[in-house]
Protein backbone atom coordinates (compact mmCIF):
# COMPACT_ATOMS: atom_id res chain seq x y z
CA UNK A 1 0.00 0.00 0.00
CA UNK A 2 1.37 3.55 -1.34
CA UNK A 3 1.56 6.22 1.42
CA UNK A 4 0.16 9.32 1.29
CA UNK A 5 -2.53 8.98 -1.00
CA UNK A 6 -3.07 13.00 -0.74
CA UNK A 7 -0.74 13.76 -2.14
CA UNK A 8 -0.47 10.95 -4.30
CA UNK A 9 -3.47 11.75 -5.84
CA UNK A 10 -3.68 15.31 -6.00
CA UNK A 11 -5.04 16.71 -9.42
CA UNK A 12 -2.51 18.22 -11.76
CA UNK A 13 -5.01 19.71 -14.12
CA UNK A 14 -8.26 21.63 -14.72
CA UNK A 15 -10.07 18.98 -16.28
CA UNK A 16 -8.68 16.58 -13.32
CA UNK A 17 -9.97 18.60 -10.48
CA UNK A 18 -12.83 18.07 -8.22
CA UNK A 19 -15.37 20.30 -6.87
CA UNK A 20 -15.80 23.83 -6.90
CA UNK A 21 -17.76 24.44 -10.33
CA UNK A 22 -19.32 27.69 -8.98
CA UNK A 23 -15.46 28.75 -9.72
CA UNK A 24 -14.18 26.39 -11.70
CA UNK A 25 -16.97 24.97 -14.40
CA UNK A 26 -16.94 25.11 -18.50
CA UNK A 27 -18.06 28.84 -18.34
CA UNK A 28 -16.62 30.11 -14.47
CA UNK A 29 -14.91 33.52 -14.38
CA UNK A 30 -12.26 32.22 -12.14
CA UNK A 31 -11.91 29.45 -15.31
CA UNK A 32 -11.49 31.97 -17.80
CA UNK A 33 -8.82 33.49 -15.98
CA UNK A 34 -7.01 30.76 -15.84
CA UNK A 35 -7.05 29.46 -18.75
CA UNK A 36 -5.81 32.61 -20.54
CA UNK A 37 -3.30 33.47 -18.06
CA UNK A 38 -5.18 36.62 -17.11
CA UNK A 39 -5.25 35.46 -13.22
CA UNK A 40 -4.46 38.84 -10.92
CA UNK A 41 -3.60 38.34 -7.06
CA UNK A 42 -6.04 35.87 -5.65
CA UNK A 43 -6.50 34.71 -2.07
CA UNK A 44 -8.55 31.32 -2.09
CA UNK A 45 -10.51 30.62 1.47
CA UNK A 46 -12.86 28.26 2.81
CA UNK A 47 -12.85 24.75 5.02
CA UNK A 48 -9.52 22.26 4.34
CA UNK A 49 -9.43 19.63 1.88
CA UNK A 50 -11.36 21.45 -0.98
CA UNK A 51 -8.60 22.60 -3.17
CA UNK A 52 -7.01 25.74 -2.94
CA UNK A 53 -3.77 24.45 -2.55
CA UNK A 54 -3.80 22.18 -5.46
CA UNK A 55 -5.64 24.66 -7.67
CA UNK A 56 -2.46 27.34 -6.79
CA UNK A 57 0.16 24.51 -8.18
CA UNK A 58 -2.01 24.05 -11.49
CA UNK A 59 -2.32 27.69 -11.87
CA UNK A 60 1.95 28.05 -11.50
CA UNK A 61 2.17 24.72 -13.44
CA UNK A 62 -0.26 25.70 -16.23
CA UNK A 63 1.65 29.71 -16.06
CA UNK A 64 4.73 27.79 -16.40
CA UNK A 65 5.92 29.87 -13.49
CA UNK A 66 8.26 28.41 -10.56
CA UNK A 67 6.31 28.15 -7.59
CA UNK A 68 6.87 29.18 -4.25
CA UNK A 69 4.71 27.34 -1.10
CA UNK A 70 4.85 29.18 2.47
CA UNK A 71 3.04 28.73 5.27
CA UNK A 72 2.71 32.24 7.27
CA UNK A 73 2.91 30.76 10.47
CA UNK A 74 6.63 30.75 10.01
CA UNK A 75 6.91 33.37 7.34
CA UNK A 76 9.90 35.48 7.44
CA UNK A 77 9.90 39.00 5.78
CA UNK A 78 13.86 38.02 4.20
CA UNK A 79 11.96 35.16 2.78
CA UNK A 80 9.68 37.54 1.33
CA UNK A 81 12.53 39.82 -0.14
CA UNK A 82 15.00 36.82 -1.15
CA UNK A 83 12.30 35.84 -3.83
CA UNK A 84 11.34 38.80 -5.17
CA UNK A 85 15.28 40.12 -5.42
CA UNK A 86 16.30 36.58 -7.04
CA UNK A 87 13.38 37.29 -9.92
CA UNK A 88 14.00 41.12 -9.96
CA UNK A 89 15.47 41.15 -13.42
CA UNK A 90 13.93 37.59 -14.87
CA UNK A 91 11.45 37.80 -17.62
CA UNK A 92 8.67 35.01 -15.72
CA UNK A 93 8.32 35.86 -12.57
CA UNK A 94 7.64 33.40 -9.63
CA UNK A 95 4.17 32.41 -8.18
CA UNK A 96 4.21 32.78 -4.52
CA UNK A 97 1.96 30.57 -2.42
CA UNK A 98 0.86 31.70 1.26
CA UNK A 99 -1.10 29.22 3.17
CA UNK A 100 -2.59 30.45 6.20
CA UNK A 101 -2.95 33.57 4.90
CA UNK A 102 -4.89 34.71 7.77
CA UNK A 103 -2.21 34.29 10.28
CA UNK A 104 0.10 37.52 8.01
CA UNK A 105 0.97 40.12 10.44
CA UNK A 106 0.25 43.60 9.65
CA UNK A 107 3.64 44.79 9.23
CA UNK A 108 4.41 41.02 6.72
CA UNK A 109 0.70 42.39 4.62
CA UNK A 110 2.41 45.97 4.32
CA UNK A 111 6.17 44.59 2.92
CA UNK A 112 3.87 42.64 0.24
CA UNK A 113 2.30 45.63 -0.76
CA UNK A 114 4.84 47.29 -3.30
CA UNK A 115 6.02 43.82 -4.50
CA UNK A 116 1.72 43.23 -5.27
CA UNK A 117 1.91 47.11 -6.90
CA UNK A 118 4.52 46.07 -9.15
CA UNK A 119 4.10 42.34 -9.83
CA UNK A 120 6.74 41.19 -9.14
CA UNK A 121 5.50 37.57 -8.28
CA UNK A 122 1.79 36.59 -8.17
CA UNK A 123 0.58 36.16 -5.30
CA UNK A 124 -1.94 33.15 -4.02
CA UNK A 125 -3.06 32.69 -0.64
CA UNK A 126 -4.96 30.55 1.23
CA UNK A 127 -7.07 30.17 4.12
CA UNK A 128 -9.83 28.90 6.37
CA UNK A 129 -10.87 31.78 7.17
CA UNK A 130 -12.59 34.84 5.10
CA UNK A 131 -10.14 37.59 4.10
CA UNK A 132 -12.73 40.15 3.83
CA UNK A 133 -12.04 40.12 7.42
CA UNK A 134 -8.27 38.91 8.05
CA UNK A 135 -6.62 40.78 5.32
CA UNK A 136 -6.16 44.59 5.31
CA UNK A 137 -7.96 46.86 2.81
CA UNK A 138 -5.08 47.16 1.17
CA UNK A 139 -4.31 43.99 0.59
CA UNK A 140 -7.69 42.88 -0.46
CA UNK A 141 -8.09 45.94 -3.05
CA UNK A 142 -5.31 44.24 -5.09
CA UNK A 143 -6.97 40.76 -5.16
CA UNK A 144 -9.63 38.80 -6.27
CA UNK A 145 -11.30 36.60 -3.70
CA UNK A 146 -12.61 33.23 -3.94
CA UNK A 147 -14.67 31.46 -1.58
CA UNK A 148 -14.27 27.45 -1.75
CA UNK A 149 -17.10 25.29 -0.49
CA UNK A 150 -16.99 21.90 1.25
CA UNK A 151 -16.65 19.09 -1.30
CA UNK A 152 -20.24 17.50 -2.11
CA UNK A 153 -20.51 13.68 -1.08
CA UNK A 154 -20.53 13.08 -5.71
CA UNK A 155 -17.01 14.82 -5.70
CA UNK A 156 -15.65 12.53 -2.34
CA UNK A 157 -17.45 9.35 -3.99
CA UNK A 158 -15.48 9.78 -7.54
CA UNK A 159 -12.46 10.76 -6.07
CA UNK A 160 -13.11 7.38 -3.58
CA UNK A 161 -13.64 5.13 -6.43
CA UNK A 162 -10.51 6.49 -8.45
CA UNK A 163 -8.13 5.89 -5.92
CA UNK A 164 -9.62 2.11 -4.80
CA UNK A 165 -9.44 1.29 -8.25
CA UNK A 166 -5.99 2.33 -8.68
CA UNK A 167 -4.80 0.87 -5.49
CA UNK A 168 -6.95 -2.37 -5.67
CA UNK A 169 -9.05 -1.97 -2.76
CA UNK A 170 -11.84 -3.80 -1.70
CA UNK A 171 -14.54 -1.10 0.04
CA UNK A 172 -17.72 -2.00 1.39
CA UNK A 173 -20.86 -0.26 0.91
CA UNK A 174 -21.27 1.03 4.44
CA UNK A 175 -17.27 1.89 4.70
CA UNK A 176 -17.52 4.17 1.24
CA UNK A 177 -20.41 6.14 2.80
CA UNK A 178 -18.89 6.36 5.91
CA UNK A 179 -15.48 7.43 4.78
CA UNK A 180 -17.36 10.23 2.74
CA UNK A 181 -20.45 11.31 5.14
CA UNK A 182 -17.73 11.26 8.08
CA UNK A 183 -15.26 13.49 6.14
CA UNK A 184 -17.26 16.66 5.93
CA UNK A 185 -16.65 17.90 2.16
CA UNK A 186 -12.66 17.57 3.58
CA UNK A 187 -11.02 15.28 0.63
CA UNK A 188 -7.43 15.08 2.59
CA UNK A 189 -9.35 14.04 5.67
CA UNK A 190 -11.19 11.18 3.58
CA UNK A 191 -7.95 9.85 1.82
CA UNK A 192 -6.22 10.06 4.89
CA UNK A 193 -8.70 7.53 6.87
CA UNK A 194 -8.91 5.16 3.90
CA UNK A 195 -4.69 5.09 3.86
CA UNK A 196 -4.70 4.69 7.47
CA UNK A 197 -8.13 1.56 6.86
CA UNK A 198 -6.07 0.26 3.83
CA UNK A 199 -2.62 -0.26 6.00
CA UNK A 200 -4.83 -2.32 8.27
CA UNK A 201 -6.74 -4.73 5.86
CA UNK A 202 -6.99 -3.74 1.65
CA UNK A 203 -10.77 -5.18 2.33
CA UNK A 204 -12.10 -1.73 3.85
CA UNK A 205 -14.59 -2.11 6.66
CA UNK A 206 -17.13 -0.50 8.33
CA UNK A 207 -15.76 -1.69 11.53
CA UNK A 208 -12.02 -1.01 10.29
CA UNK A 209 -13.15 3.20 9.73
CA UNK A 210 -14.89 3.38 12.93
CA UNK A 211 -11.83 2.35 15.39
CA UNK A 212 -9.93 4.42 13.43
CA UNK A 213 -12.59 7.47 13.61
CA UNK A 214 -15.21 6.56 15.41
CA UNK A 215 -16.89 10.04 15.00
CA UNK A 216 -17.49 11.99 12.17
CA UNK A 217 -15.77 15.25 11.82
CA UNK A 218 -17.03 18.03 13.58
CA UNK A 219 -16.75 20.65 10.42
CA UNK A 220 -20.47 21.13 10.15
CA UNK A 221 -20.88 19.95 6.54
CA UNK A 222 -21.02 16.16 6.95
CA UNK A 223 -23.76 15.08 4.87
CA UNK A 224 -27.00 17.16 4.04
CA UNK A 225 -25.72 18.39 7.44
CA UNK A 226 -23.42 21.24 5.61
CA UNK A 227 -21.55 24.55 7.22
CA UNK A 228 -24.45 26.24 4.87
CA UNK A 229 -27.44 24.44 6.45
CA UNK A 230 -26.35 24.62 9.87
CA UNK A 231 -25.49 28.41 9.47
CA UNK A 232 -29.22 29.00 8.11
CA UNK A 233 -30.79 26.64 10.75
CA UNK A 234 -29.49 28.67 13.42
CA UNK A 235 -30.68 31.58 11.57
CA UNK A 236 -34.05 31.09 10.90
CA UNK A 237 -34.30 29.64 14.43
CA UNK A 238 -33.72 33.18 15.96
CA UNK A 239 -35.69 34.86 13.15
CA UNK A 240 -38.82 32.02 14.47
CA UNK A 241 -37.52 33.29 18.41
CA UNK A 242 -36.64 29.67 19.27
CA UNK A 243 -34.11 30.02 21.86
CA UNK A 244 -33.72 26.14 21.97
CA UNK A 245 -33.80 25.70 18.87
CA UNK A 246 -31.20 28.46 18.16
CA UNK A 247 -28.46 27.80 21.04
CA UNK A 248 -28.40 23.95 19.22
CA UNK A 249 -27.56 25.18 15.80
CA UNK A 250 -25.16 27.24 17.40
CA UNK A 251 -24.06 24.64 19.32
CA UNK A 252 -23.42 22.29 16.38
CA UNK A 253 -21.54 24.92 14.85
CA UNK A 254 -19.13 25.56 17.67
CA UNK A 255 -18.33 22.06 17.67
CA UNK A 256 -18.00 21.64 14.03
CA UNK A 257 -14.46 24.47 14.73
CA UNK A 258 -16.90 27.20 13.53
CA UNK A 259 -14.96 30.57 14.22
CA UNK A 260 -16.67 32.61 16.88
CA UNK A 261 -16.18 35.63 14.53
CA UNK A 262 -18.32 33.93 11.50
CA UNK A 263 -20.58 33.15 14.33
CA UNK A 264 -20.90 36.73 15.70
CA UNK A 265 -20.91 37.99 12.34
CA UNK A 266 -23.97 36.50 11.44
CA UNK A 267 -25.85 37.94 14.66
CA UNK A 268 -24.71 41.58 13.72
CA UNK A 269 -26.38 40.94 10.35
CA UNK A 270 -29.25 39.46 11.31
CA UNK A 271 -29.88 41.75 14.28
CA UNK A 272 -30.27 44.37 11.66
CA UNK A 273 -32.04 42.16 9.12
CA UNK A 274 -34.39 40.90 11.46
CA UNK A 275 -34.81 42.54 14.34
CA UNK A 276 -34.30 46.51 13.06
CA UNK A 277 -36.02 48.99 14.72
CA UNK A 278 -38.03 46.94 16.62
CA UNK A 279 -35.24 46.90 18.88
CA UNK A 280 -32.05 48.55 17.81
CA UNK A 281 -29.92 47.52 21.13
CA UNK A 282 -29.93 44.71 19.09
CA UNK A 283 -27.37 45.77 16.46
CA UNK A 284 -24.84 47.41 19.43
CA UNK A 285 -25.22 44.31 21.68
CA UNK A 286 -24.42 41.76 18.33
CA UNK A 287 -21.50 44.45 17.41
CA UNK A 288 -20.10 44.18 21.28
CA UNK A 289 -20.34 40.43 20.70
CA UNK A 290 -18.24 40.69 17.59
CA UNK A 291 -15.53 42.42 19.26
CA UNK A 292 -15.54 40.01 21.95
CA UNK A 293 -15.32 37.12 20.87
CA UNK A 294 -12.37 38.13 18.57
CA UNK A 295 -10.21 38.85 21.58
CA UNK A 296 -11.19 36.25 23.46
CA UNK A 297 -11.84 33.54 21.52
CA UNK A 298 -12.84 29.70 22.71
CA UNK A 299 -13.81 28.30 24.93
CA UNK A 300 -15.23 31.56 26.54
CA UNK A 301 -16.55 32.70 23.70
CA UNK A 302 -19.17 30.48 23.53
CA UNK A 303 -20.70 32.17 26.98
CA UNK A 304 -20.60 35.60 25.02
CA UNK A 305 -22.12 33.69 21.62
CA UNK A 306 -25.05 32.36 23.97
CA UNK A 307 -26.29 35.38 25.95
CA UNK A 308 -26.26 37.56 22.52
CA UNK A 309 -28.51 34.58 20.79
CA UNK A 310 -31.00 34.44 23.80
CA UNK A 311 -31.14 37.94 23.23
CA UNK A 312 -31.59 38.66 19.48
CA UNK A 313 -34.24 35.55 19.94
CA UNK A 314 -36.19 37.42 22.30
CA UNK A 315 -36.20 40.32 20.50
CA UNK A 316 -39.34 41.79 18.55
CA UNK A 317 -38.57 41.13 14.92
CA UNK A 318 -39.32 43.23 12.16
CA UNK A 319 -37.70 43.89 8.75
CA UNK A 320 -39.31 46.91 7.86
CA UNK A 321 -35.74 48.34 7.22
CA UNK A 322 -33.99 45.76 5.30
CA UNK A 323 -37.17 45.72 2.91
CA UNK A 324 -36.66 49.40 2.40
CA UNK A 325 -33.38 49.68 1.52
CA UNK A 326 -33.83 46.58 -0.86
CA UNK A 327 -36.96 48.62 -2.89
CA UNK A 328 -34.73 51.76 -2.99
CA UNK A 329 -31.86 49.90 -4.28
CA UNK A 330 -34.08 48.07 -7.39
CA UNK A 331 -35.16 51.58 -8.00
CA UNK A 332 -31.82 52.81 -8.81
CA UNK A 333 -30.84 49.44 -10.65
CA UNK A 334 -34.01 49.89 -12.67
CA UNK A 335 -33.22 53.56 -13.60
CA UNK A 336 -35.11 55.82 -11.42
CA UNK A 337 -32.03 58.24 -11.49
CA UNK A 338 -34.21 61.37 -10.60
CA UNK A 339 -32.14 64.85 -10.27
CA UNK A 340 -31.22 66.12 -7.01
CA UNK A 341 -33.76 69.41 -6.70
CA UNK A 342 -31.96 72.80 -6.86
CA UNK A 343 -32.40 73.78 -3.11
CA UNK A 344 -30.89 70.42 -1.28
CA UNK A 345 -27.70 70.72 -3.37
CA UNK A 346 -24.45 71.86 -2.50
CA UNK A 347 -23.42 74.61 -1.25
CA UNK A 348 -26.72 75.66 0.30
CA UNK A 349 -29.09 76.45 -2.17
CA UNK A 350 -31.42 80.23 -1.54
CA UNK A 351 -34.54 77.63 -1.84
CA UNK A 352 -33.33 75.69 1.01
CA UNK A 353 -35.57 75.60 4.75
CA UNK A 354 -33.01 74.94 7.55
CA UNK A 355 -35.00 72.87 9.59
CA UNK A 356 -33.29 74.10 12.84
CA UNK A 357 -34.39 77.75 11.86
CA UNK A 358 -38.14 76.23 12.38
CA UNK A 359 -38.11 74.05 15.58
CA UNK A 360 -36.23 71.15 14.05
CA UNK A 361 -38.55 70.60 11.20
CA UNK A 362 -40.40 72.51 8.57
CA UNK A 363 -42.26 71.21 5.01
CA UNK A 364 -40.46 70.82 2.29
CA UNK A 365 -39.95 68.77 -0.91
CA UNK A 366 -36.65 66.55 -0.37
CA UNK A 367 -37.66 64.53 -3.75
CA UNK A 368 -38.70 65.69 -7.31
CA UNK A 369 -41.50 63.08 -7.41
CA UNK A 370 -42.78 60.71 -5.02
CA UNK A 371 -41.80 57.72 -4.08
CA UNK A 372 -42.77 55.12 -1.66
CA UNK A 373 -40.21 52.53 0.31
CA UNK A 374 -40.53 52.30 3.62
CA UNK A 375 -43.59 50.72 6.02
CA UNK A 376 -43.20 50.82 9.31
CA UNK A 377 -44.14 47.33 10.66
CA UNK A 378 -45.42 48.71 14.49
CA UNK A 379 -43.37 46.43 16.19
CA UNK A 380 -41.64 46.81 19.15
CA UNK A 381 -39.62 50.37 19.44
CA UNK A 382 -40.64 51.02 15.25
CA UNK A 383 -43.97 52.12 17.27
CA UNK A 384 -42.16 55.02 19.44
CA UNK A 385 -40.47 55.62 15.66
CA UNK A 386 -43.86 56.01 14.57
CA UNK A 387 -45.16 57.71 16.80
CA UNK A 388 -42.21 60.01 16.70
CA UNK A 389 -42.50 61.37 13.08
CA UNK A 390 -45.82 62.04 13.82
CA UNK A 391 -45.43 64.34 16.38
CA UNK A 392 -42.26 66.18 14.75
CA UNK A 393 -44.73 66.42 11.83
CA UNK A 394 -47.89 67.62 13.88
CA UNK A 395 -45.22 70.82 15.34
CA UNK A 396 -46.26 72.54 11.88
Amino acid sequence: MRTNLALLYRPATLEAFVGQEHLLGPSAPLRRLIETEALQHSFFYGPPGTGKTTLARIVAERFGRPFYELNATTLKVDELRSIFKEYARALVKPLVFIDEVHRLSKTQQEVLLPFMERYDALIIGASTENPYFSLTAAMRSRSLLFAFKPLEPRHMVRMLERVAEREGLRIEKEAEAYLVDSSGGDLRAMLNLLEAAASVDTAITLQTLKSLRPEALHDGSASSDTHYNLASAFIKSMRGSDIDAALYWMARLIAGGEPPEFIARRMVIFASEDIGNANPNALGIAVDTMTAVARIGYPEARIILGQCCVYLCASPKSNAAYVAINRALAAVEKGELLPVPKHLRSPDHPGYLYPHDFGGWVEQSYLPESLKFYDSAGIGFEKRLDEWLEKIRRTK
